[in-house]
């Protein structure tokens, strides 16, 4: 099952397909917290997906057998034990991705000629992704980070190693055998080649970055490279050869204090633009303000979800379900933004106070 997504894997899975480009959606749970519901869950979305393709005269009998036999395969590659959120599947003639999502989705089969990627798009800025880079004398390691795990990437180049025999630098370095470790040529070019590389995965995938390590390590990253410069540093030896348990342990104060300034600041922005009259707040002047291209700065409480039915002027309270209801209209509301380049913060819930779970700021 799929997790990163990255501008170029997003422009992908935007482009036409032959029809039918089939989108399934469904919500699923973690553990055993109601997980028992998402295998019948998951049945009947597939089976409504093929229903909807034997019933399509626009299909054909060889891309109806394709398709399906897409959708089987997807099914094959569900783990449902390591479950999140939401679960996407997309399948079309010749290919198919199963996609876990850390934000719930709203039950839908869709057929069109591309994949219905706003759920997808939404969960990948709540999840607010960032990298981390575990760095020691012998060992550099990447990991990816969501709001509650990392998980080691592999991938360009990563994890870096340097063999030399009988070589423990950060134990050395804890016992004092080693004190002149990060003043060695050999560890500085170790360390340009993992800047190197951080680099090359940087303009590939944007994110933010910590760094982790002994503070000689980190200070001499800084040195001979470019990317710590714009990272967070955090100092924290041992960490070279460790597991994700012990890097997320490490890491979850510094994304806590993070989260705290950030969720202020959003907090101060919104209250400026009242002042200003840039402020606007509400599902309905939201959607307006998103379709007209005019939010700046878009703030959604984490837990902010709305089934509405748009009929023309307004949005409309509606009951999931009902005919021509949108259960997903908080996360079009995202996709739009950032379609026209706004900012989009996710903050936590009551943080907006009156606002209703939803407010922005506005570019006139």
């Amino acid at each position: 099952m799929e997790h990163a997504l990255s501008p170029v894997t997003l422009a992908e899975l935007r482009r036409p397909r032959p029809y039918p480009a089939v989108s399934v959606l469904t919500p699923t749970h973690r553990r055993e917290r109601g997980s028992g519901q998402d295998p019948v869950r998951l049945r009947n979305a597939l089976t409504e997906a093929r229903r909807r393709l034997e019933s399509d005269p626009a299909v054909t009998r060889e891309r109806r057998a394709d398709v399906v036999a897409q959708l089987d395969r997807a099914l094959a590659e569900v783990d449902l034990t390591h479950a999140e959120d939401g679960l996407v599947i997309f399948a079309a003639p010749g290919e198919h991705q199963v996609w876990s999502l850390a934000r719930t989705v709203p039950e839908r089969v869709v057929l069109s000629d591309t994949f219905l990627t706003r759920n997808l798009v939404a969960a990948h800025t709540a999840e607010r992704p960032y990298w981390v880079l575990s760095v020691s004398a012998d060992r550099v390691t990447l990991w990816s980070g969501g709001p509650d795990r990392v998980v080691e990437a592999h991938g360009g180049g990563f994890p870096l190693e340097r063999r030399r025999e009988n070589f423990d630098a950060e134990r050395q370095m804890r016992i004092g055998d080693l004190p002149s470790t990060f003043r060695d040529e050999g560890t500085r070019q170790f360390l340009r080649e993992a800047d190197t590389a951080m680099s090359t995965v940087l303009r590939e995938q944007p994110r933010p970055l910590y760094v982790m390590g002994e503070q000689a390590a980190l200070s001499l990253l800084d040195e001979v490279g470019s990317v710590a410069k714009s990272a967070v540093h955090v100092p924290h030896g041992g960490l070279g050869h460790a597991g994700p348990d012990a890097v997320w342990q490490a890491l979850r104060p510094v994304l806590a204090e993070e989260s705290r300034k950030d969720t202020t600041a959003v907090v101060e922005e919104l209250t400026s633009a009242r002042g200003h009259r840039t402020y606007a707040a509400g599902l309905d002047e939201l959607w307006q303000s998103a379709r007209e291209g005019r939010v700046r700065l878009l703030a959604v409480e984490e837990d902010f979800r709305a089934t509405v039915r748009d009929v023309g002027e307004h949005l409309v309270p509606a009951e999931p379900g009902d005919l021509d209801a949108r259960d997903d209209i908080v996360d079009e509301i995202v996709e739009q933004c950032l379609e026209t380049g706004a900012e989009v913060r996710f903050v936590p819930d009551g943080a907006l106070g009156d606002a209703d779970g939803i407010a922005g700021v506005l570019r006139y």
